[in-house]
């Protein structure tokens, strides 16, 4: 294995797009955590992902779209029988309720704890990502995440989540905020937004300040509930959160903020009337976060980084933002 800056762990997934009026479906590699790695690699940093897939031609397939966005899978596990999938019309959000998860007995949701070596395959890398998702599977799944947060911190790494919240999920008898708090300690960056901290990890949102619908409204929220995480969390002292609203199927209104040192940092506001494919958005900003990190960007650079990355996602298709850096920058 080489060393990589960056090592993202989670589920890989198929995203199958139908489109009934012409009797066909689009076929998509990702996942959360495979998307972040994606951008990433684009970018041009050296990262490496960590699911498990069945040794199969498919599978093999789905390795090589990720080398081709730059993505090293020599520490991928191999075995069990499927790659999970979800089914999701082109264009919507996977909030929406029309997405359909066919996840359970896949190849990474069946890893059993204890039968991994996950300081051997973190060793080289500075920085761990993983995210909410990977605890909703199943009460395995969220031990594995303790497992491999354990020896990602005993390595030194920086460490960092998105508090994912999708509601199909978590149907095992365990609430998010039942997991997620004693796994959100081991994280030095946290990113989600005001509802998902609420959700997950039991942070109260202001209501009073959300209740006129305002942007300064929503922002005075945020600062309360990013101090709320890093007091809350002692290692959290990088705290995102992004605000997106959209009035229709291609409108988004997007911007996010980034609280650090006491301060909350705000980006420029983006809106839209052409969004092509939400998926991936989210994704997008926790890589720009990450990446930003990693070259020193200040405050404002890096919450400008990130919502960017963010906003070019929701022009491309499919699950992967394969935007170069140097359009992302010009956006900023």
């Amino acid at each position: 294995m080489q060393p990589v800056s960056v090592i993202t762990f989670g589920e890989i997934l198929f995203r199958l797009s139908p489109e009934w009026a012409n009797h066909r479906a689009a076929m998509y590699v990702g996942g959360a955590e495979a998307n972040v790695a994606a951008a990433l690699g684009t970018w041009g940093d050296s990262v490496a992902y960590i699911s498990k897939a069945p040794d199969n031609g498919l599978s093999r397939q789905a390795m090589a779209q990720l080398e081709a966005a730059n993505i090293r899978t020599d520490r991928m596990l191999w075995g069990g029988d499927r790659i999970g999938a979800y089914y999701l019309q082109q264009g919507a959000d996977l909030k929406n309720a029309e997405v359909v998860y066919d996840r359970k007995y896949s190849s990474f949701s069946e890893i059993v704890p204890g039968t991994v070596d996950w300081d051997a395959l973190l060793d080289g890398a500075d920085w761990f990502h993983w995210s909410a998702i990977s605890p909703a599977l199943n009460a395995n799944a969220a031990e594995i995440c303790r497992e491999v947060l354990e020896a990602a911190t005993r390595k030194g790494m920086t460490i960092s989540t998105d508090l994912n919240y999708r509601s199909k999920l978590w149907q095992y008898g365990k609430s998010p905020r039942d997991v997620m708090p004693a796994l959100a300690q081991y994280c030095h960056v946290i990113m989600g937004n005001i509802w998902a901290a609420d959700m997950m990890l039991g942070v109260p949102i202001n209501q009073e300040a959300i209740a006129g619908n305002t942007k300064d409204g929503y922002l005075q929220a945020a600062r309360a509930s990013a101090a709320a995480i890093t007091a809350q969390f002692p290692k959290c002292d990088r705290v995102a959160f992004t605000f997106r609203f959209s009035d229709g199927p291609t409108h988004n209104l997007y911007y996010a903020v980034y609280y650090t040192g006491g301060e909350l940092y705000v980006s420029r506001q983006y809106e839209t009337n052409d969004v092509i494919d939400r998926v991936g958005s989210g994704d997008s900003f926790m890589a720009g976060l990450i990446h930003a990190n990693l070259h020193g960007l200040d405050p404002q650079q890096t919450i400008g980084f990130a919502a960017a990355s963010a906003y070019t996602k929701l022009f491309r298709t499919g699950d992967f933002n394969l935007t170069p850096r140097e359009t992302i920058t010009q956006m900023m």
